[in-house]
């Protein structure tokens, strides 16, 4: 295939509600530099397609009050290559919709879909496995997703067991393309130690490659009421009308996620397991395993003098200065007017703090 056939579609529109107080209602994390390296997440994520993905085939879909921070961040996007969702109904309208735009672009398109706040390590080896699962979506007819390695019995991921390796997958080795056997939601710990320990088992990513049609033929298979909805208003995409048509349609979709809706469904789903440093950098927990660290153990991001205390993860504006004591295993986190102090142990617990700050007042979240 050639390379004007590939096509990226970023999903923005989330809220990241668990990096409270960071990630807020009006300026999710997605928009912001969580790991001090200079840039937003959402412009990592298209950094990391560099070489393999033209920019005039990076499509954004995002909600509507985001539109103008994703122009803010990707300045190179023209407007067609930004898709404002009227309302969040979870990843498959929200798939869908680009992926019936792009096929009314081009009908002999592959895309790979990803959200744009995760974190990837080794570009190198993600470039592979994406370059390796192009190829096969563009031969047959399959839906592919990335599986990540785990490390460790993680109960906060989605789970996907694929069948062994044969003769036949050996030559795809290292990235070899494996069917899927079962996806199970976030387990509990016992559950995810036997995942482990099975070797079948990789984290779901959330990363899925497929061709445009086949993509269209599982909806109109598995959730022809989303189906129908876009290609009643395929022809109004690339025109004046696409905006008005969209915000009449999206209403009719149901809120169901893409894995729900198709992949627990479908019998054509693979799998190409990678070990890329992948993290959904979801929470305060797992921005503090990926940060450096300092002697105490510390993750600081800010102008921060810490005594007495270890295995912290404070972030803070610089040009505020904070200064801790005795503290241990603690989030320090401040932005905006709200300041958070809490147990890492209890991050859990964050959901339940925003509820109540919304009740005080809706600026806070």
């Amino acid at each position: 295939m050639s390379d004007t056939s590939f096509y990226t579609i970023i999903m923005a529109g989330g809220v990241g509600s668990r990096f409270w107080p960071f990630s807020r209602e009006h300026s999710p994390k997605q928009f912001h530099d969580i790991l001090g390296r200079g840039k937003s997440m959402i412009q990592e994520t298209v950094e990391r397609f560099e070489g393999i993905c033209s920019p005039e085939n990076i499509y954004v879909v995002t909600h509507k009050k985001y539109v103008d921070k994703v122009k803010e961040h990707l300045p190179f996007l023209s407007h067609e290559q930004i898709l404002a969702e009227p309302s969040r109904r979870n990843t498959a309208p929200c798939i869908a919709y680009a992926c019936y735009k792009i096929a009314q672009k081009n009908p002999d398109a592959v895309t790979v879909v990803t959200p744009a706040d995760h974190v990837i390590q080794n570009v190198e080896r993600f470039q592979k496995a994406i370059r390796t699962a192009v190829k096969h979506a563009h031969k047959k007819d399959v839906l592919v997703t990335l599986g990540i390695k785990p490390n460790r019995p993680d109960t906060g991921y989605g789970y996907i067991q694929y069948q062994q390796p044969s003769g036949l997958f050996q030559k795809f080795k290292p990235y070899p393309l494996l069917p899927v056997k079962t996806f199970t939601e976030k387990p509990n710990l016992e559950l995810a130690k036997k995942f482990l320990e099975s070797g079948d088992f990789v984290w779901n990513a959330g990363i899925f490659i497929w061709h445009v049609e086949s993509i269209k033929k599982a909806f109109q298979r598995y959730a022809p009421e989303i189906a129908e909805v876009f290609e009643e208003i395929e022809d109004h995409f690339f025109t004046e009308s696409e905006r008005e048509a969209v915000e009449q349609a999206y209403p009719l979709c149901k809120k169901i996620s893409i894995d729900y809706a198709i992949m627990e469904k479908a019998d054509n789903v693979y799998v190409i397991p990678v070990d890329c440093g992948w993290s959904d950098l979801g929470t305060w927990k797992s921005l503090y395993e990926l940060a450096p660290k300092d002697d105490q153990q510390n993750v600081i991001q800010g102008t921060v003098l810490a005594y007495d205390s270890q295995q912290c993860i404070v972030k803070t504006p610089k040009d505020q200065l904070v200064v801790i004591q005795g503290l241990e295993g603690f989030i320090v986190a401040e932005h905006e007017g709200v300041l958070l102090i809490c147990r890492q142990d209890q991050e859990q617990r964050v959901k339940e703090f925003v509820a109540e700050a919304k009740k005080i007042d809706k600026r806070f979240i």
